[in-house]
């Protein structure tokens, strides 16, 4: 794994609290740094000095240094320090291997401090339990933490490594523009007005796309940028208002080529900046058979729980229930969760609550213990039919079998709740492992029944399997995109596809999106102009960042790793933003505000 404490003087071209050895003993040297503890112990007073290559122990004496050791009495932790000193090896017993400088110590000549500090809101030299709320108010007090200031670093070693690894391949990083036009893309945009334009906006990208198509139809064909983007949605642990990817486009390539570039690279990534252990190559799931097996297009592959279907072992059934879902066209799916045979009546209305919160009308669930089948609804089925539900599924005594009986989706949806859940708390998911998943052959376009028109399922600009091409006048749902996901251990980390590059393609998809021509031209004439001027096939792909270095630094939380994000509703409690505007400032703008809207308050805490 990649370290960020030793650093070479001659790099940073001074001394720092992780550089001294017991080579420089003997040494007149300067160091500057933060308390970070200090002990008086009645005659020599301790003081370990911190900055972010690490520690170093400086001593005073008042017998060797009595101003100096005056100075030291009155110093407390955080103030800043300047000790002019010469290094010592420290005697016999007192060293400390746990510490890069521990066979060493400073005894201090003179000290300068540079800056008193006030006590801290929270303790800076241990890691403590703080509300999230007052280290994000202090952010620039949290960051001096060593952990958070080793996420900050191991964030920029990761950065500068795929900046290298594009670099080497052939790769441009080129800058796109935060402020274009607003573009109907799947979230709300943010918008941004000009005194120079009242009435109109700019929008902050959610991604670069269309630039990075345009890019490609300039001919620099192979096209990359750590690109931030701007997505004005619910905010959840994985998620951030702003947020940073890194973004890829190239020319004349295959789905295969992009796949096989990021495979690489996240493998050497991985290999680099983590002791995990992974899988190689990665994994490959259909769309189709994400769903079928484990109800989830990002299932956590790091265990089983695999759905089971038993729709045609209980077709025929006298179970109203299962013989209601069947003639409907439902299906009947379960997962056998291994020694939880035992569970009480609360535990299993906790977990119905969880199938029904993800809409399924009820759990019919079957607990194989004392040589029985114990279930509410199993006087309902016969023998046949309960084997065919629970030891057919390979269930074994202790075992616990849940169904879910319904649609498709609200089946999928439901199960894949009840999967993750007992991921979680059987602790199935080895915390050791990276599962790489790609899932690839996404349909193309989902009807929106309140809109009544096609939307894409991914973004609008996705090409479609040639041999899918007939499917598009008679079943639109049925086409497969040129889309591929790569998750991780149940969580996306990135996207993309190969797409369409004519004009005729992107026009016809935009058509069955509801788009007028004449609306195609306003939001998306840039795009389908350039369609039509050589435009190459290319394809591409965007890794989000933020997430792979939260993983990366063994985060559950993606604030974790980001120096300055926004709280779990997207405020910046440390900036106190958003906020109200002067007057002027709108009316400079042509905007004026509804009366008697509230600030939520709420939202700051």
């Amino acid at each position: 794994m990649s370290t960020f404490r030793d650093v070479d003087p001659a790099v940073t071209g001074k001394l720092t609290c992780g550089s001294l050895r017991g080579a420089n003993a003997g040494e007149n040297v300067v160091l500057r740094g933060w308390v970070n503890r200090r002990r008086d112990l009645g005659g020599l007073i301790f003081i370990d000095l911190r900055d972010r290559y690490g520690l170093t122990q400086i001593v005073f004496n008042p017998e060797i240094q009595p101003d100096a050791h005056a100075m030291a009495s009155e110093v407390r932790n955080e103030y800043v320090l300047e000790a002019t000193g010469i290094v010592r090896e420290r005697p016999e017993g007192t060293k400390n291997p746990r510490l890069a400088t521990g066979e060493i110590e400073i005894e201090v000549q003179s000290l300068t401090v540079l800056n008193t500090s006030l006590n801290p809101p929270f303790y800076i030299n241990e890691e403590s339990d703080v509300d999230e709320s007052l280290r994000l108010k202090y952010r620039y007090l949290d960051l001096r933490r060593e952990r958070m200031q080793r996420n900050v670093i191991l964030r920029h070693q990761i950065v500068k490594y795929m900046r290298d690894f594009l670099d080497d391949r052939g790769f441009v990083e080129v800058e796109t523009p935060l402020l274009i036009r607003s573009t109907p893309e799947g979230a709300r945009d943010f918008v941004v007005p000009s005194s120079g334009f009242p009435g109109e906006f700019y929008a902050l990208p959610q991604s670069p796309q269309q630039l990075k198509q345009l890019l490609m139809v300039s001919g620099l064909d192979r096209y990359f940028q750590i690109a931030r983007c701007f997505r004005d949605e619910a905010q959840r642990a994985d998620r951030q208002p702003e947020f940073t990817q890194l973004d890829i486009e190239m020319s004349f390539v295959s789905q295969e080529d992009v796949m096989g570039l990021i495979e690489q690279l996240f493998i050497e990534l991985t290999e680099t900046f983590t002791d995990k252990s992974f899988n190689r190559p990665f994994s490959r799931l259909t769309y189709h058979e994400a769903m079928e097996r484990f109800g989830s297009d990002r299932p956590d592959m790091r265990f089983g729980l695999e759905f089971q279907n038993v729709t045609d072992a209980v077709r025929g059934t006298e179970f109203k229930a299962f013989a209601g879902v069947i003639e409907n066209g439902g299906v009947i799916k379960g997962i056998v969760v291994p020694g939880c045979a035992d569970y009480t009546r609360k535990q299993i209305d906790d977990i119905t609550e969880i199938a029904k919160a993800n809409g399924a009308k009820g759990l019919a669930t079957f607990a194989l213990r004392e040589g029985e089948i114990k279930s509410p609804v199993a006087k309902f089925l016969s023998e046949g039919e309960l084997a065919a539900v629970t030891t057919d599924l390979g269930a074994d005594e202790g075992d616990l079998v849940l169904l879910v009986a319904d649609s498709f989706d609200v089946v999928s949806k439901s199960l894949s709740a009840l999967r993750t859940h007992f991921g979680d708390v059987l602790g199935l998911a080895d915390p050791n492992v990276f599962h790489y998943l790609w899932i690839y052959e996404f349909p193309l376009l989902e009807w929106d029944e309140e809109g009544q028109r096609w939307d894409a399922t991914h973004n609008p600009f996705s090409g479609f399997l040639e041999e899918d091409r007939p499917l598009l006048a008679t079943d639109p749902g049925a086409v497969r995109a040129k889309q591929y996901d790569l998750t991780l251990n149940g969580f996306e980390v990135g996207g993309g596809s190969v797409r369409m590059h004519t004009r005729a393609d992107q026009a016809m998809i935009f058509s069955m999106m509801g788009h007028s021509p004449e609306a195609q031209q306003e939001r998306f004439g840039a795009i389908l102009d350039a369609l039509e001027f050589g435009a190459p096939p290319h394809g591409g792909i965007a890794m989000g960042i933020d997430r792979w270095v939260m993983f990366a630094a063994d985060e559950s939380n993606i604030r974790e790793v980001m120096a300055f994000p926004k709280n779990q509703r997207g405020v910046d409690l440390m900036f106190d933003a958003p906020s109200p505007i002067e007057e002027q400032q709108l009316v400079d703008v042509g905007l004026s505000l509804r009366p008697n809207v509230d600030k939520d308050q709420a939202a700051r805490t």
